[in-house]
């Protein structure tokens, strides 16, 4: 692991992503010894930066770092922390606080093979997402919501859950995006209000519309989704993952675009 360029495995008990999550991440799948995807994640990790006022270190300094973390491993994962570094006591940031970056490494997640051609089991949760277009589309380290949400089961055939706003519009699964095919057209969650912009959900909308199926933003309800013709899960590293059922309804895996699945895998782990 390595803190501010060194390796460590500490930060101080008064780092502001302790006290307060204050700050931001990218998860990155790491693939013949590449961070896969980079130029998006280091862009989303910018872009979150610069909404909640924290510097986010050059390109070229932490393309370095990450690359000396992935060291001689071939596949894993790379975990980018960003905090707002240490404060003094109260939410208000000191004005000359040092901004605190973690990289870390660790080893390929034990998904299961099959996840991907005959699709995973998901339900939806009871623990609503808040509505705040402050934070809308970032990703930040506030993420009780998901840790409660992902406490909801502990069935080993669940793969994922699905989470709703106050409004019981579907935004996404707690480590996912979702997309619904419906009368051969496909739609995701509009992230206004609230939910993560994944950087797979945003190569899911480049590649359709660079092959002329363009993918509809709006507004999802949960009847909406338990009404669609296949649905599928998006992140960085899953890349995507059909859903076979939803709290025990099935969904067919017919209508995905085997296509746009193959395209998105091929360019995935680049």
């Amino acid at each position: 692991m390595l803190i501010n360029g060194d390796s460590g495995s500490t930060i101080s008990a008064l780092d502001r992503g302790l006290q307060y999550g204050d700050g931001v991440f990218e998860t990155i799948a790491v693939a013949d010894g590449r961070p896969c995807l980079w130029e998006r994640h280091y862009r989303r990790l910018e872009s979150g930066g610069s909404r909640l006022g924290i510097s986010i270190p050059d390109h070229a300094t932490l393309f370095k770092e990450v690359s000396t973390e992935i060291g001689l491993n071939d596949t894993g994962v790379i975990k980018i922390v960003i905090t707002r570094g240490r404060g003094s006591r109260g939410y208000r940031p000191d004005s000359d606080s040092e901004p605190t970056r973690i990289i870390n490494f660790s080893s390929w997640p034990d998904y299961p093979v099959a996840a991907r051609t005959t699709g995973v089991v998901v339900r939806i949760c009871s623990t609503p997402l808040s509505q705040n277009r402050t934070l809308a589309g970032i990703k930040h380290l506030n993420r009780l919501e998901q840790v409660m949400a992902r406490l909801e089961w502990d069935d080993m055939e669940i793969s994922e859950g699905l989470m709703l706003d106050s409004d019981d519009h579907v935004i996404e699964g707690t480590m996912s995006n979702i997309f619904m095919y419906k009368d051969g057209q496909l739609h995701t969650p509009d992230l206004t209000d609230c939910g993560v912009a994944g950087v797979m959900r945003g190569l899911v909308l480049d590649v359709a519309a660079e092959v002329g199926k363009p993918v509809t933003i709006r507004s999802i309800s949960r009847s909406e989704l338990l009404a669609a013709d296949s649905l599928f899960l998006t992140n960085s590293l899953m890349a995507i993952w059909p859903i076979r059922d939803v709290d025990g309804k099935s969904f067919s895996l017919d209508s995905i675009d085997q296509k746009l699945v193959s395209e998105i895998h091929n360019r995935a782990y680049v």
